[in-house]
């Protein structure tokens, strides 16, 4: 029984995992935030690219 106890006190004390979590938290974060931003700078593009084609034609 001490064993378990000293087990479930060292897996507790171990934060390498939640480290790793956080990270990958991080990483998706800014991968939504580039998505979003891409997309919105892409249609901003076309409607200038469109304005640009509509003044030469």
């Amino acid at each position: 029984m001490l064993k378990l106890k000293l087990v479930a006190k060292e897996f507790a004390a171990d934060t390498q995992g939640a480290t790793a979590i956080e990270y990958g938290l991080i990483a998706a974060l800014i991968s939504l935030v580039v998505a979003i931003s891409t997309a919105t700078i892409g249609t901003s593009l076309v409607a200038l690219f469109q304005r640009i084609a509509d003044l030469f034609a």
